[in-house]
């Protein structure tokens, strides 16, 4: 007779959750992100929204308000006493510098928060190297923090640009005052420069931080960057696209206007040299002056308004061609960083073995 050995059977319990390579390798979803920086969610979506309504007050009730009181000033100038709003003018000066000026800021508003907050904190108090040990490789985790906010900084750059374009142009010609289409701060919140200029702060931010790892220096280097690119951006805009070159007499002085590239005198020779800004030729110094230098005119090389998108996406092409190398930069080096790093964490273990 043979024994039988009874056998316990294992209770059923929850399975051990198998590891699939494929999920392994998922990334996670942006909405990490959006936690982790949640407030500085909220004060963009909070600035955007309050320029958006700015710009819609200035686009309709105001730009209808100040052209009406221009209509009633030309209407009796000269004439003895004026009665216009006068209220309805300077409300209208002022909610645009209101708008526009923020809007110029924005660039660098976001420059320095990618700089300070999204990277250069994150890298200086260890935030960064925890994901990277969690599953979430650096050029992953470099990837999902420039990707976000790229997509959220461009719609609303791009949406206040828009608004900013219609309400300049519902006032352009009704209203005396207004600024002209190449006055630096209306020439760029009216286009996309204002949204590149956005995304290289981003992108400067990104690679000060990772090269920096620390707060405040990120933030001034990546303020430093936009600062810079902006300002050989507005230098080299006017030299992007072919200018258009008007001549007038003496007499007449200088008859043509828009984002100028050079102006002075022209010699009977047809060479161009430079002005001394003697002033009209009324004032017979510089007539004088002006038969010494054998100036029959003057010339002015410039951009009609004609020329305002293929400057405005030149110059974009050109700002976005920056961020993308600043971007380039700064996987480049994270990889060399993270590597340089593993190498010597396992240097470290071989000879401790």
């Amino acid at each position: 007779m043979t024994a039988h050995t009874p056998t316990r059977e294992t209770p059923a319990g929850p399975a051990a959750p198998a590891t699939d390579p494929a999920v392994a390798a998922r990334p996670p979803h942006p909405r990490w992100l959006l936690r982790l920086h949640g407030p500085a969610l909220y004060v963009w979506a909070a600035l955007v929204a309050v320029l958006a309504l700015g710009l819609l007050w200035l686009w309709g009730p105001l730009t209808d308000a100040a052209a009406d009181a221009w209509r009633q000033y030309n209407a009796c100038a000269g004439n003895g006493p004026c009665t216009y709003d006068q209220d309805a003018i300077v409300t209208y000066k002022s909610v645009y510098n209101y708008v526009t000026l923020p809007l110029s800021a924005l660039p660098f508003l976001v420059g320095a928060w990618s700089g300070a907050a999204l990277f250069g904190r994150e890298l200086e108090h260890g935030t960064a190297q925890l994901a990277w040990t969690q599953g979430l490789s650096p050029t992953r985790w470099l990837a999902t923090k420039l990707a976000v906010p790229a997509l959220l900084v461009t719609a609303g750059t791009g949406l206040l640009v828009t608004l900013h374009r219609l309400a300049w142009s519902a006032g352009d010609g009704r209203i005396d005052t207004a600024k002209t289409w190449y006055d630096d701060p209306t020439l760029h919140a009216n286009g996309p420069t204002t949204v590149a200029f956005a995304l290289t702060g981003l992108a400067a931010g990104a690679l000060a931080g990772l090269l920096l790892r620390r707060t405040l220096p990120a933030l001034l280097l990546a303020l430093g960057a936009v600062a810079a690119v902006r300002f050989f951006a507005v230098l080299a805009m006017p030299h992007l696209w072919p200018g258009v070159t008007r001549v007038s007499p003496l007499a007449d002085g200088y008859r043509s206007s828009g984002l100028g590239i050079d102006s002075g005198l022209v010699t009977s020779t047809g060479a161009h040299i430079a002005d001394p800004g003697c002033g009209p030729t009324v004032v017979p110094e510089c007539r004088t002056l002006y038969d010494k230098l054998d100036a029959t005119g003057f010339y002015n090389t410039f951009h009609p308004e004609s020329h305002y998108w293929p400057l405005q996406l030149t110059t974009t092409a050109l700002v976005l061609a920056v961020a993308a190398a600043l971007t380039v930069a700064s996987f480049a080096l994270i990889r060399r960083t993270t590597a340089t790093t593993a190498a010597s964490h396992a240097a470290a273990r071989e000879s401790a073995v």
